[in-house]
């Protein structure tokens, strides 16, 4: 379950960025399944808020079981991210998480100028200072940067993008491969999208060899409709519940 959720706030690279994707309200609501049951829900909201005299995208996720889910595993997750508007990289991201009662309540500060990162920990009453990649994003805006990615919609069968990724203390290589097409019936109607398989370096938040999935609107707001993990027992499924405040309207194709 808390595999899925964070795979949620990570959906959601290269040296070129653009503005296109995405604005100011949008909002979605993914709603999460373990086979038949209603596991839980998961949601990402683009607001704006003001860093260093800029005004800046603030990015809340939140993930949470419901039902009689939450009484044999709760989850309770908020991940956030403050990052650029023109160039996508990140100042500022939070982490406040309770997974089946592990916790975590962090906070890491970017300073872009000299490739660090600050991170607090709240929870151990910590702070320290990592040394990171000239480009690195946070879970969070590693989503948003992917989508508005040049490349992301030209890509050849397996082919793949990358982007370094700080997360648990540690810059991770995050790759995201290109898998095909498919157009994924919704509760609005048939929705084309690109299907994509994300990898992490092995050990971190996902291990190579695990079957995770993903599929994107094939068009210009590349919102994450599915998303599949199989598992050694069932399989976890995401699909788009809610969505609105997009910035072009939802490619439909059909009833």
């Amino acid at each position: 379950m808390k595999k899925l959720l964070a795979l949620l706030i990570l959906f959601t690279v290269g040296n070129a960025y653009s503005q296109g994707a995405f604005t100011t309200g949008e909002f979605f609501k993914f709603r999460i399944h373990y086979g038949v049951v209603n596991a839980g829900y998961a949601t990402l909201e683009v607001k704006e808020a003001v860093r260093n005299n800029k005004k800046v995208h603030h990015v809340v996720g939140n993930g949470y079981t419901t039902g009689m889910t939450k009484f044999f595993f709760k989850v309770k997750d908020d991940y956030q991210s403050y990052f650029d508007k023109t160039t996508g990289k990140p100042y500022q991201f939070v982490r406040k998480i309770d997974e089946g009662g592990y916790t975590k309540n962090q906070e890491g500060f970017f300073n872009q100028a000299a490739n660090t990162v600050t991170v607090k920990d709240y929870k151990h009453n910590t702070t320290k200072t990592f040394t990171v990649t000239e480009d690195v994003q946070d879970i969070v805006s590693t989503f948003y940067y992917l989508r508005n990615h040049p490349h992301v919609d030209k890509m050849a069968v397996g082919e793949s993008i990358a982007v370094d990724m700080f997360f648990d203390d540690e810059v991770t290589k995050f790759r995201l491969k290109y898998i095909g097409r498919e157009t994924i019936q919704t509760k609005w109607g048939k929705v084309p999208c690109m299907i994509f398989r994300p990898y992490v370096q092995a050990g971190r938040v996902f291990k190579e060899q695990e079957s995770l999935t993903v599929w994107i609107s094939d068009d210009d707001n590349k919102v994450p409709i599915r998303i599949k993990a199989s598992l050694a027992v069932g399989s976890l499924k995401a699909d788009i519940d809610e969505v609105k405040g997009l910035k072009y309207p939802l490619k439909i194709t059909g009833k």
